[in-house]
């Protein structure tokens, strides 16, 4: 069970970047900002995900700080979601965390 739970947060993860990237390719006014966003916001989301929430983060956040931290993130790409038109997707993501940050605690215990 607690391995399929690391592979579906492996995978909310995987979602919520594309969910920046077809924010920045929507919210765009002509190609080049289109493009500049489409990129740049999965690669920004990344970076600070790598620097303070991933296993190995080079600057690793105490627990209440880094639960903080992703429902930041998580919720940046649902609202990201949510403003380009999709909400019941921005739903979705944020259910699926959230029912999958809770399971993380219970498992590891």
């Amino acid at each position: 069970m607690r391995l399929a739970n690391l592979a579906l947060r492996f995978l909310l993860e995987l979602a919520a970047l594309a969910a920046f990237g077809y924010w920045g390719f929507v919210v765009g006014d002509d190609l080049r900002l289109k493009v500049l966003l489409g990129l740049g916001a999965p690669v920004l989301a990344a970076v600070l995900w790598g620097l303070f929430a991933s296993p190995k983060a080079t600057v690793p956040l105490p627990g209440p700080a880094k639960l903080a931290f992703e429902i930041v993130w998580f919720g940046a790409a649902a609202t990201g979601l949510a403003h380009t038109g999709r909400p019941w997707f921005a739903v979705v993501l944020l259910a699926v965390y959230a029912v999958n940050r809770v399971l993380l605690h219970v498992l590891r215990d």
